[in-house]
């Protein structure tokens, strides 16, 4: 066995080390690599797969609600960012300028883009004309650079790939409803397949989007107790509308700024996935967008009859939709039983000769290190069902986790304690920025989300004392 733990040994202690274990995992199962340039990350095949599978979940949830896929431009004329001042403001120390095409200077600077508002909002200025055209209601799958000072693979970089929806709608309460039913579709696919439970609610107006009136949220708990922003929605009111002239002719015959929405979520999700699942021994996927979701295990494969019977079961699963590999290289079962492991297969099936002489697969799960065996003639059945089995239990984990590390604080000592205990603070607020921002400038904690169910926890500001109405969640973050 020592060999076979050199895996374990390779990868940093996730209790004294967490940032060099997430370091040591992404790079040892092959998600990703550093790019040439500072801040950049190459995206490997195993780590591109897990984003492809998101895609693919997340866009029939999006044509399901009415919503059609499109491309925009990534270079955007500078002045076009101007026209909006607070997404200026917001977005200027990120930005990346093209000033020069070969010796040539450019009349006007470019942006590459860090988000689309803009660019989008200069074609719907174009094509809508009428109530008609309304609502518009377009989601692109693009890539986007900020300049971050602090990067780290999936979870901050200077360029990563995301969609982003951009919508508009004849009423504010069409708009609002819009944002509202996006975070309820992001909230359902990240129980439903990544597997994690959220907190979801409203930024505080210091955290919102640049230019927004209003950003609805999610946070992830990941396993140092700090929060991930997962995804975001956006209600921009007619700010965007009215600084790109989009007007269309209402039923009334008025000319009007439409109601305008925007949407998002990134490769940052893989950085979550990984941080909320994995242990000591790497990854562990959710089944729904694991690259491999089921590794057959050949044992003693150079006995008659056993890499056929390996390769037989993965056609019968292949033909059931699932991904699944078989793994005959001349390494040891142990060592590919660790690299498995690792990697987060979520499920791992062994058949040698004894098993086809009783008819069974023994398995192995990721979640539980649960062993057992399957009849060979039910794995078309069995094997999905324990996959399900596994994505019902690490949703229940997560959920656990999240609620189980949360503290509802009265005042600054406790507060400052529970984050020493890398908890959740769920607290009270004035609604003062002085407030938030001293919060910020003495515990790292920034306010993460006010949860729609706004029940008080108390009366008073958790920081001044004073009357209090706002629920908050608090949280050191990534």
């Amino acid at each position: 066995m020592q060999k076979d733990n050199q895996f374990v040994k390779e990868i940093a202690d996730m209790k004294t080390d967490f940032p060099q274990w997430y370091t040591d995992v992404i790079l040892k199962t092959e998600l990703v690599d550093y790019g040439p340039v500072k801040g950049t990350m190459v995206i490997r095949p195993y780590g591109y797969e897990i984003w492809e599978h998101i895609q693919e979940e997340l866009n029939r949830r999006f044509k399901a609600t009415g919503h059609k896929n499109a491309y925009f431009p990534m270079f955007i004329p500078l002045s076009y960012l101007m026209k909006e001042a607070e997404h200026v403001e917001g977005f200027a120390p990120e930005v990346a300028l093209v000033t020069h095409v070969g010796n040539t200077e450019l009349e006007e600077k470019l942006v590459v883009r860090p988000t689309s508002e803009t660019i989008i909002c200069d074609m719907y200025a174009k094509w809508v004309q009428s109530y008609r055209d309304l609502p518009m209601l377009i989601n692109q799958w693009a890539n986007v650079v900020r300049w971050e000072k602090t990067t780290r693979p999936f979870l901050r970089t200077s360029e990563f790939l995301w969609q982003e929806g951009h919508t508009l709608h004849t009423t504010e309460e069409e708009a609002r409803g819009e944002a509202l039913k996006m975070l309820e579709v992001y909230r359902e696919f990240m129980q439903n397949v990544l597997a994690m439970d959220v907190l979801t609610g409203i930024k505080t107006d210091k955290e919102k989007f640049a230019g927004a009136v209003e950003t609805y949220s999610m946070e992830a708990m990941m396993l140092d107790g700090k929060s991930l922003q997962s995804g975001t929605t956006h209600y921009l009111g007619k700010n965007f509308a009215s600084a790109f002239e989009i007007k269309y002719l209402d039923r009334d015959g008025q000319l009007k700024n439409p109601y305008q929405t925007s949407w998002g979520v990134s490769t940052r999700l893989i950085g979550a996935l990984i941080m909320a699942h994995g242990d000591q021994r790497g990854l562990k996927l959710p089944p729904r967008v694991a690259p491999v979701q089921v590794v057959i295990i050949p044992i003693a494969s150079h006995k008659e009859g056993v890499v056929e019977k390996s390769y037989e079961v993965a056609d019968t699963l292949k033909k059931a939709g699932l991904r699944v590999e078989v793994d005959n290289r001349d390494q040891s079962a142990g060592w590919k039983f660790n690299e498995w492991e690792m990697k987060g297969a979520p499920l791992r099936l062994e058949i040698g000769p004894r098993d086809i002489e009783n008819g069974v697969a023994m398995y192995s799960r990721r979640d539980t290190h649960e062993k057992g065996s399957i009849p060979l003639g039910d794995v078309a059945t069995a094997v999905p069902a324990l996959l399900d089995e596994i994505h019902e239990n690490m949703y229940e984990q997560s959920k656990k986790f999240l609620h189980g590390n949360v503290d509802v604080c009265k005042n600054m000592d406790e507060f400052r304690t529970a984050l020493d205990n890398q908890h959740f603070v769920k607290t009270m607020w004035c609604g003062c920025r002085e407030c938030e921002d001293a919060i910020k400038a003495e515990t790292a904690a920034s306010a993460r989300v006010m949860p729609f169910d706004q029940t008080p926890v108390g009366d008073k500001c958790v920081y001044c004392g004073k009357p209090a109405t706002k629920v908050v969640y608090f949280a050191k973050s990534y």
